[in-house]
């Protein structure tokens, strides 16, 4: 999965931020079930920056709450 730009997730609406949030989510899931069965390879990194970018998403819609 490629990393989602600032300023790209900044022009997202709430509907598709909240789309994306929870299509990290699931795939953080699928991430750390693997890493506990030992079958993750190369993707171990991904689970930071998967991590960042829910993190930068939840940012964002509580800015736009407000």
């Amino acid at each position: 999965m490629a990393r989602v730009k600032l300023r790209v997730l900044q022009d997202m609406n709430q509907t598709e931020l909240e789309e994306k949030l929870s299509e990290l989510k699931s795939e953080l899931i699928k991430l750390k079930s693997e890493k506990a069965k030992g079958t993750l390879k190369k993707e171990t990194g991904s689970i930071k920056w998967i991590r960042r970018d829910i993190a930068r998403i939840l940012t964002i819609l509580r800015g736009k709450k407000v």
